[in-house]
């Protein structure tokens, strides 16, 4: 273990102290653009609006939210909190990966192992869980695959982030709309139309060590209404020369993994739409060498990766009626495969053969049909109705070793599920919504479960909202954590039980001025049945039992500001605490304090802008118990949009002052604490004809 990244106490963070004395005046120079810029703004027609400019608030910039409901609304009449990151932010920050979208949100955090990003929400955040407590989306159609839940968010997510339109981030449990995975919240990306690029878009980057990536994209809308849009891309990595002290022996190269940190993918995503139908797919392939020794395999052998293969397919049919009814039918198909080459020194105990690969490996194929009706009623009831089938026709477990063979997994099932949903918008004053909905979900492995939501959302004054949420959610237990069982380290659990969440949130929107808006959320979270793998006495494997209660609790506060002549702010502080029932003591992996600074100011108008991102995270308690830093983690983009006609330069430099900071590991990993990477640089060229 590396000292260095090692909080020497469980006290406070040494930098905390600072960083919240300057929380105050920060919330202060984000409030200041609201004064000084207001009074050189003319006024007039501001673009899109028929309002003028000096009756302009950010209720008119920004954009509708969709799938809170799943219709398009407001952001004060969703019925939870809500943050949306849009393609300009995307641009003016530099974002490399969805991960690095999600880790400037409010409330969410990511940790990364050197093979995998995960996703933690609100103070929890378990290393190794392949993101299976919260639904990742595109376009609104899944991406968590039914093995083991897990969905893509680094290098091996399956659309480049150039396409995303914008993200929508929704916190709370979403299952009384979207079933299994929505647990801790629901992120779904929205991509961009074929309009959005009108032609031909060439795109190239380099940076730190040695990472490539280039993009072709096409799209277009065309006069007889058919629109497209395709586009490919590629990513190469040399990744770091890493060390790692729990390995630094003289049999294992001193604890140095040399070229082991590869990482290599590639993706292509097509969409098209013509009037009422469109059709969209996705395929990703990502080669990510694995530099930890991971599963006590070979140290410093550039043979030991992962190969995950991720693809999707859905044609929709959304149709608006005069009557104010809407239908919406849709067919899709998904497929992730995970392959996994692992080198020991020597066989599975008992076998005397020496330098043995071992092959991990699994398989999900699935398709179904969702079916959904609108129906807006009396003027004060928004009604949807929905029905959603999945047949997961090809579930498949399997570890072997390679010469000679030998079978230790051979898990080959089929598994079917299907959901019926019900909610209503019901505007009882013209100033107070009620938002109720339900569903129920049957499945194979466990039986039936039935989740609601009930959001009260009361706008007292017009610049003021006020909302007080109640739901619940689950998480059925997947198929690696029920069957997987190799007879020498791990073995299977079909006993296994959902976990279950139940959420109380109370939440307090208001619009300062014309520019600002301020956000405050208070949570209680209850969860039940957590699934932990802990080692059986009786024969030493490793086993997932529903073994843990918890509690997680937390406040948010947010401040957002959009200006004139295009400068935008937005800072946020959570405090957090998530920890086991039963003892009382904070989970692993969950930090209790989160600063995040992101501004954008034009240098040059329209030319030339500046982008700073700031960071900051306490410690985080390891799974020996040991505690992390806190790291203070500084990034900053110029984006010059109008080079000359058609071109645009990026740069970006990531961990400026090149903070040193671990992230805790998980299991299967002797590291209790992942160094990650130090100061970066990124530059990216766009042309677009």
């Amino acid at each position: 273990m590396n000292p260095a990244l090692i909080s020497p106490n469980k006290s406070p963070l040494r930098h905390l102290r600072s960083v919240l004395l300057l929380t105050p005046v920060l919330f202060s120079l984000l409030a200041l653009p609201s004064f000084c810029v207001g009074q050189a703004y003319s006024p007039g027609l501001s673009p899109g609006s028929n309002k003028p400019a000096d009756e302009m608030t950010i209720f008119d910039e920004i954009p509708s939210i969709y799938s809170a409901s799943k219709f398009d609304q407001k952001l004060s009449e969703a019925p939870a909190s809500i943050s949306i990151v849009t393609a300009n932010e995307i641009q003016m920050y530099g974002y490399r990966t969805l991960a690095d979208i999600i880790r400037s949100v409010p409330g969410f955090y990511t940790t990364y192992d050197r093979n995998y990003d995960y996703i933690g929400v609100r103070g929890f955040g378990r290393p190794g869980d392949y993101n299976s407590r919260v639904l990742v989306m595109v376009d609104g159609a899944r991406l968590n695959d039914t093995v083991y839940d897990s969905a893509p968010i680094g290098t091996d997510f399956p659309v480049d982030v150039d396409l995303i339109d914008r993200v929508e981030f929704i916190r709370g449990p979403g299952s009384s709309l979207y079933g299994a995975n929505a647990f801790f919240g629901v992120i779904n990306i929205i991509t961009k139309r074929g309009r959005d690029l009108k032609g031909i878009e060439l795109s190239g980057e380099a940076g730190s060590f040695d990472t490539y990536k280039g993009r072709a994209s096409y799209g277009n809308k065309f006069q007889n209404g058919l629109e497209m849009l395709v586009s490919s891309s590629y990513f190469t990595s040399g990744g770091r020369n890493l060390y790692f002290s729990e390995y630094d022996s003289p049999t294992t190269n001193h604890g140095i993994a040399n070229n082991c940190d590869g990482d290599q993918s590639y993706n292509f995503f097509s969409k098209m739409s013509f009037y009422d139908f469109s059709m969209e797919g996705g395929y990703q392939s990502r080669d990510k060498g694995i530099p930890t020794g991971a599963f006590n395999t070979v140290f410093n052998d550039p043979s030991t990766q992962t190969v995950d293969e991720y693809g999707f397919w859905n044609l929709e049919y959304d149709h608006k009626f005069e009557n104010q009814m809407g239908v919406m039918a849709r067919l899709f198909y998904d497929h992730y495969r995970y392959s996994g080459h692992y080198p020991y020194d020597s066989a599975k105990p008992g076998d005397p053969q020496d330098g043995v690969l071992n092959e991990d490996y699994g398989l999900s194929e699935s398709m179904g049909a969702q079916f959904q009706i609108t129906k807006k009623l009396l003027e004060r009831h928004q009604l949807i109705v929905g029905v959603e089938y999945r047949n997961n026709f090809m579930q498949e477990q399997q570890n072997y070793d390679e010469n000679p063979y030998k079978m230790y997994l051979n898990d080959k099932r089929s598994s079917a599920d299907v959901g019926v949903y019900l909610q209503d918008e019901f505007h009882i004053l013209r100033n107070l919504i009620l938002n109720a909905g339900i569903r129920y979900d049957e499945y194979g492995t466990f039986g039936g479960t039935t989740n609601p939501r009930l959001a009260l959302i009361y706008n007292p004054f017009e610049k003021t909202t006020l909302k007080f949420i109640y739901g619940s959610a689950f998480r059925p237990p997947n198929d690696y954590e029920l069957y997987y069982s190799d007879g020498s380290t791990q073995k299977g659990n079909p006993e296994l039980k959902p976990e279950t969440i139940t959420s109380y949130e109370l939440i307090w929107e208001q619009y300062l001025g014309k520019y600002l808006r301020t956000s405050t959320s208070v949570y209680y979270n209850t969860i039940d049945n957590l699934i932990n793998y802990q080692q059986d006495p009786s024969d030493g494997l490793l086993v997932a039992l529903n073994s843990e209660n918890a509690i997680a609790k937390g406040i948010e506060l947010e401040l957002d500001g959009k200006f004139p002549r295009g400068i935008e702010a937005r800072i946020s502080y959570d405090l957090q605490r998530t920890e086991d029932t039963a003892t009382g003591q904070i989970l692993t992996n969950s930090p209790e304090h989160q600063i995040k600074l992101n501004v954008i100011v034009p240098i040059v108008p329209e030319r030339l802008f500046f982008g700073p991102q700031f960071i900051y995270m306490s410690q985080r308690k390891t799974w020996e118990a040991n505690y992390t830093d806190d790291a203070f983690v500084t990034n900053l983009t110029l984006f010059a949009p109008k080079v000359m006609k058609g071109l645009s330069i990026s740069a970006g430099v990531y961990n400026l002052f090149n903070q040193k900071f671990g992230e805790p590991g998980g299991l299967g990993l002797r590291q209790d604490i992942i160094e990650q990477d130090g100061i970066s640089f990124r530059l990216k060229c766009t042309y677009s004809f």
